[in-house]
């Protein structure tokens, strides 16, 4: 039987998504049909988060299927993959909204502020509801907590959009659409770069961040018996597993039962450096290179 706390999990998920789904929508024909070209870039930020919320709710969903003779590592990449293609996606609408914002600023268009306020307004209701929903699962779970992070910035764009509806309202500073077009694209392309910077670090197999292999060689070099630590590897599969190989040159030639409370001292501290999955060679006197790192 699932848990409860999965199940509710699941549930949150799927809400946070259809609301992003809608609103994206309503902010699609209410941009149209007030001129407001900062309600448009806010339809394209919700839709982004609307994809990596279902992302999320996939990973969640994928990540309880059995990992497979073909699919050794399971299907924790495929929310990589999508994150990085989104991403792309939402760099170039954000480019040609940028073009459109700078025509703008020179020919202001007349703007309909009462239905672009009415038309945040529900924005605003939608994504802090999405952020209630998430906000206890984000605080255990990574992969929730990047989609809670970019819903609770969606409802300060929201809100941002009304404040500019209202000076447009009582002021008729209709500059101010195209202004608030480009402070919300700076935003979407900030958090695009680092999304893509982050996907394809994970997909070269680079190294994580925050992790300095020195300090890991150091502390394990600390265990008695071991001599060397070198050949490392350390990538990770998704943002949240991170894997570790390396070759351990021993002083003596241990028996295999010895060789064993080695490897578990390793893996403890393997583990607080926040490493998920290792795989420990030990030697002695077999590699003639030793640098950390095989060229």
């Amino acid at each position: 039987m699932v848990p409860r706390r999965e199940t509710v999990k699941d549930r949150n998920l799927l809400i946070s998504m259809l609301l992003n789904f809608i609103i994206t929508i309503i902010e699609i024909i209410g941009g149209v049909l007030s001129g407001s070209l900062s309600l448009t870039s806010d339809a394209l930020h919700n839709f982004g988060d609307g994809v990596s919320v279902a992302s999320s709710y996939a990973a969640v969903r994928i990540s309880r299927k059995e990992h497979t003779e073909k699919m050794t590592f399971g299907y924790r990449r495929s929310q990589i993959l999508v994150a990085l293609f989104n991403s792309i996606i939402l760099v170039g609408v954000t480019i040609f909204l940028f073009k459109e914002a700078y025509q703008r600023l020179f020919s202001p268009l007349i703007i309909n502020s009462s239905l672009m306020i009415s038309v945040a307004f529900l924005g605003l209701i939608a994504n802090t509801l999405c952020v209630v929903l998430l906000k206890h699962d984000s605080k255990d779970n990574l992969n929730i907590r990047s989609a809670y992070l970019h819903l609770f910035t969606d409802a300060l764009s929201s809100l941002i959009i009304i404040i500019g509806g209202v000076f447009i309202y009582f002021f008729n500073f209709y500059w101010i659409d195209p202004i608030l077009t480009i402070i919300i694209g700076v935003y979407i392309l900030r958090e695009s770069y680092e999304i893509i910077r982050k996907t394809v670090n994970i997909l070269m197999e680079g190294a994580p961040e925050g992790i300095d292999l020195h300090d890991i060689k150091r502390e394990i070099e600390k265990i008695d018996g071991v001599e060397n630590l070198h050949h490392v590897h350390i990538w990770q599969t998704d943002d949240r597993n991170i894997n570790f190989e390396g070759h351990i040159d021993v002083d003596s030639d241990l028996k295999i039962s010895e060789a064993c409370e080695i490897r578990e001292k390793i893996e403890s501290i393997l583990h607080s450096f926040g490493i998920t999955h290792s795989t420990i060679q030990i030697e002695y006197n077999v590699c003639k290179d030793k640098d950390i790192i095989k060229n």
